[in-house]
């Protein structure tokens, strides 16, 4: 194969899930060769990139080179690798053994996380397994010292000054003597490994340095110190990385310790470095677990970012990676955009990485046509048994469209199919499945319309397409939008073995101009590791005030750092011309948990710009506002230092002066019809050629579509440069029936907007309550107030929001204008509870009513006779807070500042002439109304861009078929419930199944449901006669918390990802009787309606339709504060056991889903301790699927503050189904300064003082089944 000139090789090498790409760069010549193996083929080769490189050298030096032999490197350069070894790993959860060691109180800190459920309508509550097999509690205490804090507590203990500047008090020190056997009981179980995270060891880490010194020294092979990894304020995202790590750094060393072993003399001549998540690369001695995750993906970025940025367009490129199984998505703007945390496999890392957004969505992604509309994904196919055409007995999946379609050409393909592995594509019988799916999609829409014409296979293929292309779509727009950039401003780089076949429809539909598709865009991860950079890394915290004094600290860090970084780079070989570094502070504003990474930006004098300066910039822009008059504090500084190779240079090349030679025509499918269309062969293409669409460029094993009304352009660099030339919707309105694919596409684009409302408020809030506890839900309503789309948020505000809308068209009638934006928080007038506010504006086109956009959020203040607006004992509506029944928050575009202002801070009098006070937090509360308000109005951009895109007609077409097809699910639904429950012996009343069903609140007013299904017509009549009056306190729930609760009970049944809106009601009549407790008059206090009567509500509905046992029933409400400050949280407990599962312990049940402040930041904000936060072990119901366990949480007090806990389940137990047992009630106590233990009942509000600890252990849940 030629002769070798005495040069070395290079390899870069991409080790993915299904295939390893090896790009590897020969002396004297100007091409790569590339090549593509499978990652696992035990039965040719032990290691896909040894095996790469082997055959590489084989070829170019022409010596025999034997598998079972060690490979020379007397002809290899450096090799670079990215690999998925972790993230599989992690994936299957085959890690390595490890321990968790905690401090003593927080031993599931872990498992409990942020208290979320991961999907909110699944009842199993399924979770990632614990990445530990054991826990070791260390009992160890440092405290934060904090301002005005009573002298006298523990005033005789060490103080010292933490790394990030605050002083910590030391309460108590490890001890050898309690660890050690500990360690040594783990080791004899041959556990090895250990994670370590303890309170507050970002800022104080000598006691985790302690324990890992002790362990290494008695024998354990690795240890993971949170501290060391990212040493950043928050417990739970350190200790879950600090776990990770643990868990894959020795499944990596061992990994990379084998490879190294099949060269000779272990490589060690040859420079070999790893990909990190942050796009940087490192040798083998530096790459651990947390940082690997992202390997291959990284490489991707890289690739795409360094070759086509600045060379091939001047836009922001939004990079689109489609692969089997997923779709990675990113940007690129002339740097990396890089976060410092994210969740892979259920797994929180916290350290640098680039922000790449995976979606379930790729070329194996499973096709179905389910409730009237086509679905794709999330499940996938897998490489075995794949997809149909795979020849392996596999289900439909989004490969077998390309192939009917002729997007994927057998004749370019390789034949590794069948028994013999020597085959093609089996398009036969590809099309004989689809066919099978046509006649089931026909007979379903000749059901809906007698005159709908059949859909052709093809046109069922292509439906497919449009609605994956629709599911790729969304993050690229979350990605972009969210953080205040226009999507059609960026041109799409498209790589990874499917994408280039999906290019120009999503850039059409993403309405962009532009597609770049690189000439290696099937190895491009490969290829981005040639590109990459050394980089080192490190950060320190540091907590102060922005300001001229911290600047000058945080500068001398920075200075010891450089030194550092710049020490780590030299001693891997480079020089100092060849190092440069970067410097950034982690930036917040007082009051707020969002930071930005703020980089030092040098003028052209080399002088740096200041950083609050760029974080004002960067917060507005991202955020859309400024906060005026409040202080910028700093977390932490971060140096990072860079390497600079220049190793991979992209070859121009030479103008072609020949025209380009289709190597012939084939017959594919485009939305017109089938249409002959000319292939080409990249590598007979040269620098300006220019291919009309419809045309196919085959480049390597990738299939580029030039579609319709597109041109594409060889660049200088050899790469594809596609125009789109138009984006015409071609969607017509038919009278009688929603046209099957559009359904799926325009149920995605009406719940992303309400996504994308939700995550503009989310970003522009500053509560803690919206922005990190996640207590709000937005949506999108028709012009007569029914839900169109609710973004998936908070449970108990599902649906509830349409009778706040109805209510606000009917009091305004015509009175209503463009620039009008309504708020409104009252129960009578729609409402749940007065801390939910919500903000309405209508939309208008051309001057008609069109839509109606929401957004309701909690506010932690609203006013009332307790600070947080929670009130145990409030018995008026006028007890708790400010009560809005309707008013123009903006009127024709100006915002009512003084009007709120005093609807708001209005004192109140109750018959017995008390001053009731209003909220103590205005300002709080206007910039969170401002928030709202900017998340409607975004809201509205997107829709008339919808408009735009598709015209009004369609549009609202579509808005009422969306409706129909949830109506559709909930009916079909309910028949098959209807036939499950009459198998099992319950009461049928004629036609109609009926099962009637009740529970008790603590004070004993009853829920009484008598439920009516209809299984011939799928309707369901709930009946809540015979329930309680209006009670003497304030558990009364308004009649949309009802119904919110109802709502999300169907949802929860019906198990498949449906849109939620009006629809989903529509086979349902719920009757409330006037005067329960239920619906109660317009003057009832209602707060504890919202947070505990809804969860009682649900247990009643799910335990009639036998759908599982009681959750724990109850929110827990708890609120502490003084006039200088307000905290609220709710806690988590017991989910209930079903039928086929275990209840799920310490988890945020049914109707609601908020997060739980850190321990580390709640004790840095507040003045409190945390002294225990875990499982109440055994408190789930006894059966053959056992209830989840409730939680323990106690909390000292460290000045007087007045506390109130608003709780249920404290008399009567969570029940038990099918003869499961019940779970364990609730119960709050407070232990007081001399120790005395008193019990609080479920409501109770007092006046703690310094020194007191507030103890509360939640319901667990009931179990299922006789044991």
């Amino acid at each position: 194969m030629g002769s070798f000139s005495g040069e070395k090789l290079r390899f870069c090498i991409d080790r993915g899930g299904t295939f390893t790409d090896v790009y590897a760069e020969i002396p004297g010549q100007n091409e790569g060769r590339v090549m593509k193996l499978l990652s696992v083929d035990p039965s040719n080769y032990d290691d896909a990139p040894v095996e790469g490189i082997r055959r590489i050298l084989e070829e170019f030096t022409g010596d025999k080179i034997l598998r079972s032999g060690k490979i020379p490197t007397d002809k290899i350069e450096w090799i670079r690798m990215g690999t998925t070894v972790a993230t599989n790993a992690l994936l299957e959860r085959k890690g390595e053994r490890i321990v968790l060691c905690v401090t003593r109180g927080f031993r599931d800190l872990l498992q409990i996380g942020n208290q979320a459920r991961p999907n909110i309508f699944d009842l199993t509550v399924a979770k990632p397994s614990n990445l530990y097999e054991e826990v070791v509690e260390v009992d160890e205490r440092v405290e934060l010292v904090i301002d005005g804090e009573d002298g006298k507590l523990g005033s005789d203990l060490e103080v010292v000054k933490g790394v990030s500047g605050d002083f910590v008090r030391v309460v108590k020190k490890p001890s050898e003597d309690v660890i050690k056997p500990l360690l040594q009981g783990l080791l004899d179980k041959g556990i090895k490994c250990l994670a370590v995270v303890l309170m507050h060891s970002y800022t104080y880490p000598e006691h985790e340095m302690y324990v890992e010194k002790l362990a290494l020294s008695l024998g354990f092979k690795h240890v993971s110190l949170s501290s060391a990894l990212t040493p950043m304020v928050r417990a739970v995202p350190r200790g879950l990385t600090a776990s990770v790590d643990a868990y894959l750094t020795p499944v990596i060393k061992e990994y990379l310790s084998g490879f190294i072993s099949k060269f000779d003399e272990g490589l060690g001549k040859v420079n070999v470095l790893f990909m990190q998540s942050d796009g940087g690369l490192a040798p083998e001695s530096r790459f651990s677990g947390h940082k690997a995750v992202l390997s291959g993906p990284a490489g991707g970025v890289v690739g795409y970012s360094q070759t086509l940025f600045g060379l091939e367009t001047e836009k922001p490129l939004i990079g689109f990676d489609m692969g089997g199984t997923s779709t990675d998505v990113s940007r690129y703007a002339g740097s990396y955009e890089q976060v410092l945390e994210t969740q892979i496999a259920g797994a929180i890392i916290q350290a640098p990485q680039l922000d790449i957004t995976t979606v379930a969505a790729g070329g194996g992604s499973k096709l179905k046509f389910q409730f009237g509309a086509f679905r794709v994904g999330p499940e996938s196919v897998g490489a075995h048994p794949g997809p149909v055409c795979y020849r392996k007995g596999g289900e439909l999946a989004v490969t077998d469209a390309n192939v009917v379609l002729g997007y994927v050409i057998s004749d370019y393909f390789p034949a590794i199919f069948g028994p013999k592995e020597d085959q093609s594509l089996d398009i036969a019988s590809t099309r004989k499945e689809f066919e099978k799916l046509a006649l089931e999609i026909n007979s379903y829409r000749k059901g809906q319309d007698p005159l709908a014409k059949d859909m052709t296979v093809e046109e069922v293929a292509q439906g497919f397409i449009d609605v994956a292309n629709e599911t790729m779509c969304r993050p690229i727009r979350q990605l972009t939008e969210m953080k205040g950039h226009e999507t059609k401003n960026h041109a799409l780089a498209c790589f990874g073995g499917a994408g280039p076949q999906h290019a120009c429809a999503i850039a059409r539909s993403l309405g962009m101009k532009e597609v770049l598709v690189h000439r290696f865009c099937g190895i491009l991860s490969a290829y981005g590791m040639g590109l990459a950079d050394v980089i080192e890394e490190v950060q320190e915290p540091y907590s102060a005030v922005y300001g001229p004094e911290s600047v000058k600290e945080a500068s001398r860090r920075e200075e010891i750092l450089l030194k550092q970084v710049g020490q780590k780079l030299q001693e891997q070989g480079f020089k100092r011309e060849n190092i440069t570094t970067e410097t950034y502070l982690n930036l917040r504003y007082e009051g707020t948990d969002t930071a930005i990474m703020v980089k030092r930006q040098v003028k052209s004098d080399g002088s740096g710009d200041d950083y609050a300066v760029e974080f004002v910039k960067l917060f507005q822009q991202e955020y859309g506002f400024k906060l005026q008059n409040r202080n910028i504090l700093i977390s932490d500084v971060r140096v990072r230092g860079i390497g600079v190779t220049n190793i991979l240079k992209p070859q121009a090349l030479e103008p072609s002066s020949c025209s380009p030679k289709a190597e012939g025509p084939y017959k594919i499918y485009f939305s017109n019809g089938w249409q002959n269309t000319p292939l080409y062969k990249l590598e007979n293409l040269g620098y300006g050629h220019i291919i009309h669409g419809p045309a196919i460029i085959m480049n390597g094993n990738s299939t580029v579509v030039v579609e319709p009304n597109c041109k594409a352009t060889i660049t200088k660099y050899g790469n594809i440069k596609i125009e789109i030339l138009s984006s015409v919707s071609n969607v017509k309105v038919t009278e009688n029936v929603a046209d099957v694919v559009q359904l799926s596409i325009f149920n995605n684009r009406f719940m992303g907007i309400a996504e994308q409302m939700g995550r503009t408020l989310q970003r522009t809030s500053i509560s803690t309550n919206i922005k990190e506890r996640l207590d709000f839900s937005c949506a999108l309503f028709s012009p007569d107030g029914g839900l169109v789309a609710n973004a998936p948020h908070v449970p108990v505000h599902l649906g509830a929001m349409s009778s706040t809308v109805v209510w606000q068209l009917e009091y305004w009638g015509d009175n209503l204008s463009e620039g009008d934006v309504l708020v409104t928080n009252h129960p009578s007038a729609g409402g749940s509870h007065l801390p939910d506010i919500t903000v309405i504006t209508p939309v208008f086109s051309n001057g008609t009513l069109v839509f109606f956009v929401a957004s309701r959020g909690h506010h932690a203040e609203i006013g009332g006779i307790t600070p947080g607006s929670m009130p145990p004992f409030s018995k008026s509506i006028w007890e708790e807070g400010a009560a809005i029944k309707a008013f123009k928050l903006v009127e024709k575009g100006n915002f009512q500042e003084e009007g709120i202002t005093n609807l708001l801070s209005a004192v109140c009098s109750d018959d017995s002439d008390r001053n009731i006070p209003g909220t103590r937090r205005l300002q709080d509360n206007l910039s969170d109304l401002h928030a709202q308000v900017a998340a409607n109005q975004r809201g509205i951009s997107l829709i008339k861009e919808l408009i735009e895109q598709y015209g009004l007609d369609v549009v609202q077409a579509y808005m009422t078929y969306v409706q129909a097809n949830a109506e559709h699910a909930v009916r079909e639904m309910l028949k098959s419930v209807a036939a499950k429950v009459s198998q099992e012996s319950q009461v049928s009343d004629g036609d109609c199944l009926t099962i009637e069903e009740e529970d008790y609140m603590d004070d004993g007013s009853v829920i009484h449901l008598k439920l009516s299904i209809d299984p011939r017509k799928g309707e369901a009549y709930f009946d809540f006669s015979g329930t309680s009056p209006e009670v003497y306190g304030n558990w009364n729930a308004p009649k949309a918390v009802t119904s919110a609760a109802v709502i999300y009970c169907l949802r929860c049944l019906v198990d498949v990802d449906i849109p939620l809106n009006q629809g989903c009601l529509a086979p349902v009549k719920i009757n409330i009787p006037e005067g329960s407790f239920l619906s109660p008059s317009d003057k009832a206090a209602v707060v504890g309606g919202n947070v505990l009567t809804s969860q009682r509500v649900t247990d009643v509905v799910l335990t009639a339709f036998q759908a599982c046992a009681c959750s724990q029933g109850c929110m827990n409400n708890l609120t502490f504060g003084d006039d200088t400050f307000g905290y609220y949280e709710t806690i988590g407990g017991g989910s209930g056991a079903g039928p086929s599962w275990d209840g799920t312990s310490g988890v945020q049940c049914h109707m609601t889903n908020t997060r739980m402040t850190d321990p580390e930041i709640f004790e840095q904000r507040y003045p409190v301790l945390l002294h225990r936060f875990g499982l109440r072990e055994n408190s789930g119901g006894a059966g053959i699927h056992k209830g989840g366990d409730g939680l323990i949480r106690e909390i000292e007090f460290r000045r007087p503050v007045v506390v109130s806990i608003l709780s249920e389940r404290r008399v009567h137990a969570p029940r038990g189904l099918k003869g499961g047992k019940d779970g364990v009630r609730g119960v709050n106590y407070l232990i007081t300064k001399d120790k005395r233990r008193v019990y609080l009942g479920g409501k109770n509000s007092i006046k703690v003082e310094a020194g007191e600890i507030l103890q509360i252990l939640t319901p667990g849940g009931g179990g299922w089944g006789y044991v």
